[in-house]
């Protein structure tokens, strides 16, 4: 009976360790281990995309590329993150062209207050010709765009009235994000333009150190500004694209294989991440409104536009060499 036990334990023990070594050949001899930055939080649109990104890539490689993306901004700032991406410490991250532009001084043509009529019309000049301008102009500072995210459009809201008019801008507080062409913006429309961390806004609106501040669905109803600042105005004067960069170093590792795998990861993710963006600014909407948030349309855009030629003249000046690209995007509408 012993003897049995035991040349039943000992067969018992060959077939697990014949188990496992076909378990370790299985797997790919060298696994890479992507790191992928993101500054949004789990279930964001952005956020869902990237991880589908990375099954994706993890599925199809059969795991010869594992990434992982860390959430919230674990990994550093955006600044921070683009360094790290452009040296290969991150592998891959979804950037937001508004703070690219000390790195890529073309994509500050991005930023130009309504350089775009339309999120429609961003996918539409993104997606084609002109967006590979901006991929190659990425590439050269070490990142590689695969494919463009969306960020919507931003619109003003305040806690004093509905904005119509450029003069209804005239003597308020509006807070941007730190970038010279969004203070010359608010301050072409007779506002005070006040650059602030986000952070702060809630505090600075509830207080009156601000009056108004400018972002998109999502961000006014997340951050609960519609608490204090009811009257939304769909100026939508900033429609900033974002990226699923990589970085070229862990781009050019890659065999032509990977790599198409890992672009067609990254396309797919974009048209989620423009999916469920669409669907949670909607719901954004719907939300603020059922708080008694008053959103006006604006009727005549033209009134804006006017008071930003100066600010696209200066630009012109002072970046001769992207005037072209500044044309081709309008004509491109």
């Amino acid at each position: 009976m012993k003897k049995t036990m035991r040349q039943n334990l000992t067969a018992g023990m060959k077939l697990t360790a014949v188990a496992s070594a076909l378990t370790i050949l299985s797997l790919p001899a060298h696994a890479e281990q992507w790191r992928g930055w993101n500054i949004h939080p789990p279930g964001y649109p952005n956020s869902i995309a990237l991880e589908s990104f990375a099954e994706e890539v993890a599925d199809k490689t059969e795991g010869r590329i594992e990434p992982k993306v860390y959430h919230n901004a674990v990994l550093g700032d955006q600044p921070d993150a683009i360094e790290q991406t452009r040296n290969g410490a991150l592998d891959f991250a979804n950037f937001n062209m508004g703070p690219m532009g000390p790195i890529v001084p073309a994509t500050n043509v991005l930023s130009l207050p309504f350089i775009f009529k339309s999120v429609d019309d961003m996918h539409q000049v993104m997606d084609g010709e002109i967006g590979q301008r901006f991929a190659d102009a990425l590439a050269e500072k070490n990142l590689v765009a695969l494919s463009w995210f969306d960020s919507g459009a931003r619109s003003l809201y305040n806690t004093q009235r509905p904005v119509e008019t450029p003069a209804d801008v005239e003597g308020l507080k509006v807070r941007v994000m730190n970038n010279d062409l969004y203070v010359e913006m608010i301050d072409a429309l007779g506002g005070n333009a006040t650059p602030m961390s986000y952070g702060e806004v809630y505090q600075s609106l509830k207080t009156g150190v601000l009056d108004g501040a400018e972002n998109n669905y999502p961000s006014y109803e997340s951050s609960n500004h519609f608490e204090i600042a009811p009257y939304y105005s769909l100026t939508e004067h900033l429609i900033l694209p974002e990226c699923l960069c990589i970085a070229k170093s862990s781009w050019e590792s890659l065999s032509e294989e990977d790599q198409q795998i890992v672009r067609q990861a990254a396309e797919a993710a974009a048209e989620e991440q423009r999916q469920l963006w669409a669907e949670r600014s909607q719901a954004s909407r719907e939300k603020v409104l059922s708080e008694g948030v008053k959103i006006n349309e604006v009727a005549d855009k033209s009134a804006f536009q006017e008071k930003m030629q100066p600010i696209y003249a200066e630009f012109i000046k002072q970046n001769p060499q992207l005037e072209s690209l500044v044309n081709d995007i309008q004509a491109a509408q």
